[in-house]
């Protein structure tokens, strides 16, 4: 099967994912916190529960590295050359929040690159895709429309900040050298896809991630003729030890 049939199927998973999450979201739901401390839900279980026998059907011979999942199965000491990455829910804070910032992610990774991304935003009805150069976003299950990184204006960049760890964002751009126009707010990998979609230019991601918070964002993002950089200008690889990123840098399509 091919990776355009595959984002085609997988958007349906994403999106049934998403519904269960709306579900929960509708009643009272209780939060515990995982070894980490970091937040978890009903609606973290529920849409990985859609989503991991759907990609065990998909493609039975390949691996899936999950974050609920990895919690009690616990996460492989070397990563395949071919392995699914899930974030069932990314922006769990945001969810609980109840502030529409949380995405459903899932990416296909081959030799450490994320080909194949699908980022759904239930609250929002936004679905992105991202493979083969190609990005795309539907609109409450709509068709797909395709997408594109922009040229930072001559005005300046627009910069993704998170809720977190905005301070430092916004000075490592002015580091960096970037004269800042405005800046964006948003959770999860919501950041990736305003980047793809043109919204915005510039985010400097310099807290803590995991590779499945940002591996689907990746994919949609470079597809959509971005990109996502280390520090010191490498690309942001995947299946590392641990499964954690280094502080990074993602850009839409860069200074004309």
């Amino acid at each position: 099967m091919t990776l355009a049939r595959w984002a085609a199927e997988l958007a349906g998973v994403a999106r049934h994912a998403g519904a269960e999450i709306l579900r929960i979201d509708a009643g009272d739901f209780a939060t515990e916190r995982k070894a980490d401390q970091s937040p978890v839900t009903a609606a973290d279980h529920a849409a990985e529960a859609v989503i991991l026998p759907a990609l065990r059907k998909l493609a039975p011979d390949i691996a899936i590295v999950s974050e609920e999942d990895s919690q009690h199965s616990g996460l492989p000491k070397e990563a395949p050359d071919r392995f699914w990455l899930v974030d069932p829910l990314d922006g769990t804070k945001e969810f609980i929040a109840r502030n529409g910032e949380f995405t459903v992610n899932i990416a296909l990774i081959e030799h450490g690159r994320p080909v194949l991304g699908i980022v759904h935003l239930p609250a929002l009805g936004q679905t992105y895709l991202g493979h083969d150069g190609i990005a795309e976003r539907a609109d409450d299950g709509g068709a797909f429309a395709p997408i594109r990184a922009r040229k930072t204006p001559p005005e300046g960049a627009v910069l993704m900040i998170s809720r977190s760890h905005a301070a430092k964002e916004l000075v490592k751009a002015e580091e960096m050298g970037e004269h800042i126009q405005g800046t964006l707010v948003a959770g999860s990998s919501l950041k990736f896809c305003r980047l793809a979609e043109g919204a915005a230019d510039l985010y400097p991601r310099l807290g803590p991630t995991m590779e499945w918070d940002t591996a689907a964002g990746q994919a949609v993002l470079e597809a959509a003729g971005g990109s996502v950089r280390t520090l010191d200008g490498a690309p942001l690889r995947y299946g590392k030890p641990g499964f954690r990123n280094p502080h990074f840098i993602a850009r839409g399509a860069g200074h004309g």
